[in-house]
C-alpha cells in the first residue's frame, strides 16, 4: 500500500534555484537611488519619477532582448554589453539625451553600467536564504553572467551555494537548455512521474512556466512592481484575491520567510 501523497507541494525538494533580478534582489529601487545620485553628482535637474523611469525602460529593454534571444533571435549573451547596448541607445534618444551630454567619459558609463552588479537585496532575502541554506542546497539560477552574479553575492551578502548563470550554455531563461542544464550539474534527474527534487523560485510566471516543463516545482514569490504582463485573472490568483490554481504554480508565498517555514525554520 502506497504512502498517502503530502499536502507539502516542495515535499522531497533538496534544491531550490533562484531567479534573481527582482525575485532576490530589488533592482528598481537600487538602480532608481544610483540614478539620483548621478544626478545630483552631475547636477541634473531630473526628478525621482524620471529616474524611475529611466530605470524602468533599461530594465525593460533587458526584458526584451534576453526573450528575444532566449527564442532564437540574433543578440549578445552577455549582459553587461546588452546593458550597455541599450544605455548607450538610451541615453542618445530625446528624452534622455541631455544625461548622454552629461555623461561624455567613458569611465563614467562603463561605471554607471556595473549599478546591476551592486543590486540591494530585498529585506527578507537574507535571513530567509540563510534560514534555506540550513536544509537545501540554493543555487541562482540566472541570465545575469557570472561575474555579475558573484559580485552581486559580495556586495549584497547572498549565501549561494552555487552560481548558476544561464549564459554558462550559451542561451537565455526560458530557453529550456538553462533550466535542464542547471539540473544536470546538480546531479537532479526526474523520476518516473516526470519530477524532479528541485524547485524554481522566482517573481516571474514566465520563468516558473518553464522550470515546470524541465521537471522542477515551483514557488512564486509576490514582488511589488513584478510581472507587468500578468493576466488580470492570475493576478488575482496570484494575490490571494482570487480562487483557483495558476497554471505552472505549485506554492505562492509572501515572501523567503515564508518559504522557510515550508521547510520547517519556525525563525
Amino acid at each position: 500500500m502506497s504512502a498517502p501523497p503530502s499536502p507539502n507541494p516542495l515535499h522531497g525538494v533538496e534544491v531550490l534555484l533562484f531567479d534573481v533580478f527582482g525575485t532576490v534582489v530589488d533592482w528598481r529601487s537600487s538602480v532608481t537611488k544610483e540614478l539620483e545620485n548621478l544626478g545630483k553628482r552631475y547636477s541634473l535637474n531630473d526628478s525621482p519619477q524620471d529616474w524611475l523611469a529611466f530605470a524602468n525602460e533599461w530594465r525593460k529593454g533587458y526584458m526584451e532582448n534576453t526573450r528575444r534571444i532566449a527564442e532564437g533571435g540574433e543578440g549578445t549573451n552577455d549582459v553587461d554589453v546588452m546593458h550597455r547596448e541599450i544605455l548607450d541607445s538610451m541615453l542618445s534618444s530625446p528624452r534622455w539625451s541631455h544625461i548622454g551630454e552629461a555623461l561624455t567619459e567613458e569611465k563614467a558609463r562603463v561605471e554607471l553600467n556595473l549599478v546591476w552588479h551592486r543590486l540591494d537585496a530585498w529585506p527578507d532575502t537574507l535571513p530567509g536564504l540563510h534560514a534555506l541554506k540550513k536544509h537545501l542546497i540554493i543555487a541562482t539560477l540566472s541570465n545575469g553572467n557570472v561575474r555579475l552574479l558573484v559580485d552581486m553575492a559580495k556586495h549584497a551578502g547572498l549565501p549561494w551555494d552555487a552560481v548558476f548563470s544561464s549564459a554558462l550554455w550559451g542561451v537565455y531563461k526560458p530557453n529550456p537548455l538553462a533550466y535542464a542544464s542547471a539540473l544536470h550539474h546538480l546531479s537532479i534527474v526526474p523520476n518516473k512521474e516526470g519530477t524532479t527534487k528541485a524547485a524554481m523560485v522566482a517573481a516571474h510566471l514566465f520563468d516558473l512556466r518553464a522550470a515546470k516543463k524541465a521537471g522542477m516545482r515551483t514557488v512564486y514569490v509576490r514582488r511589488p512592481g513584478e510581472d507587468a504582463g500578468l493576466s488580470d485573472e492570475d493576478r488575482k490568483r496570484l494575490s490571494g484575491l482570487g480562487g483557483g490554481d495558476v497554471d505552472g504554480v505549485d506554492v505562492v508565498v509572501s515572501d523567503f520567510m515564508e518559504l522557510a517555514r515550508l521547510f520547517g525554520d519556525s525563525e
